[in-house]
């Protein structure tokens, strides 16, 4: 349920019915929007009195949740969150695009420490590559784990991009968040449920990856773990499904940016790299996602994708990558965005 604050109810009244939710066994998630401030319940709410709470002073109504997803619902939240993807820097959520971009897996200091700057240069918002990689086959290289971590660590430092970065398991979520600004939950451990609580008991954006199969309710209720766990900087990624069609590596499914911004305050970025499985299709989809209504996209560049140690080909090279961003550039003023 939502507890409607009135729009000049005090801190105190706030805490007042913080306190007695918490009573009742329900956990708490405040929410200050534009015009007043709602406190979401979420829990069993069989034994709770509601009309001990609506009668508490600063207290304007109760309204029930009707979604599953709770906190990651518009119902509780009008607005679009916008969340840092670093402390004082970028964002996302607003008319401001982040553009995502980087290797698929780090290889190399060389690699990671050429590729940066031109993607700084050619506009990008952060870099992406995996120090961790899962991969279908046990023999297929696996990334280079912490070192890897330090690599993109260093490419920050001299680029100022935010790092995003891809943690697998409960146990690397304390290092990987010691070195990167956003935590990656990939497709594959969407519903890892024990890795979800993890990387929402830590403080830094999750870029959380829609499962390869899943609904878009699954895809909501796997956010909905993050944040009440205690993390409400969730980043939704789209990044193509698995249907029967073969001439993709997956079926980008454009369609859910307008059903997320329906139904949920979350940003939603599309990945048209593994969305599409084809380097050449990147920038088509890029377009198209910015066109309907993104706020961003993740794409895999590498400086020389033949020679790439994973998903070749689908990566593309700086200078396509640079048009893309400059294509990019005229699709969002179209539809008032920028990059």
């Amino acid at each position: 349920m939502i507890v409607v604050m009135t729009p000049s109810a005090t801190e105190q009244q706030l805490q007042h019915v913080i306190d007695l939710v918490e009573e009742y066994g329900l956990k708490s998630h405040v929410i200050k929007g534009t015009d007043r401030t709602v406190v979401a319940a979420v829990g069993d709410k069989r034994n709770v009195d509601k009309g001990a709470i609506e009668n508490v002073e600063g207290v304007e109504k109760i309204v029930p949740i009707l979604a599953p997803y709770k906190v990651a619902s518009k119902e509780v939240k009008k607005d679009r969150s916008v969340i840092e993807l670093a402390p004082n820097g970028p964002t996302i959520g607003t008319e401001k695009l982040a553009m995502i971009a980087g290797p698929c897996s780090v290889e190399s200091r060389e690699q990671i420490l050429e590729v940066a700057p031109l993607l700084k240069e050619a506009g990008a918002t952060a870099l992406r590559g995996g120090a961790f990689k899962p991969r279908t086959s046990p023999y297929s290289f696996q990334g280079l784990g912490e070192e890897g971590l330090k690599i993109l660590a260093e490419a920050r430092d001299m680029t100022g991009l935010p790092i995003v970065t891809e943690v697998m398991t409960n146990s690397q979520v304390q290092m990987v968040s010691e070195y990167a600004d956003v935590l990656q939950i990939g497709a594959r451990n969407m519903q890892n449920y024990n890795l979800l609580e993890a990387v929402g008991k830590q403080p830094k954006p999750v870029l959380l990856k829609r499962g390869m199969s899943s609904t878009l309710e699954e895809f909501l209720l796997a956010a909905e773990y993050i944040i009440n766990a205690g993390n409400p900087n969730v980043i939704l990624c789209e990044r193509g499904i698995r249907t029967f069609e073969e001439y993709c590596r997956n079926t980008q499914a454009l369609s859910i940016v307008s059903a997320v911004k329906r139904v949920s305050h979350l940003p939603i970025v599309i990945d048209p790299t593994h969305g599409t499985g084809h380097a050449y299709m990147v920038e088509d989809m890029t377009l198209a996602a910015i066109a309907i209504g993104a706020d961003g996209v993740i794409v895999e560049v590498h400086p020389d994708p033949e020679h790439a140690l994973t998903d070749a080909a689908q990566q593309i090279n700086p200078k396509e990558f640079k048009k893309l961003m400059e294509r990019s550039a005229r699709v969002a003023t179209a539809v008032d965005k920028v990059l």
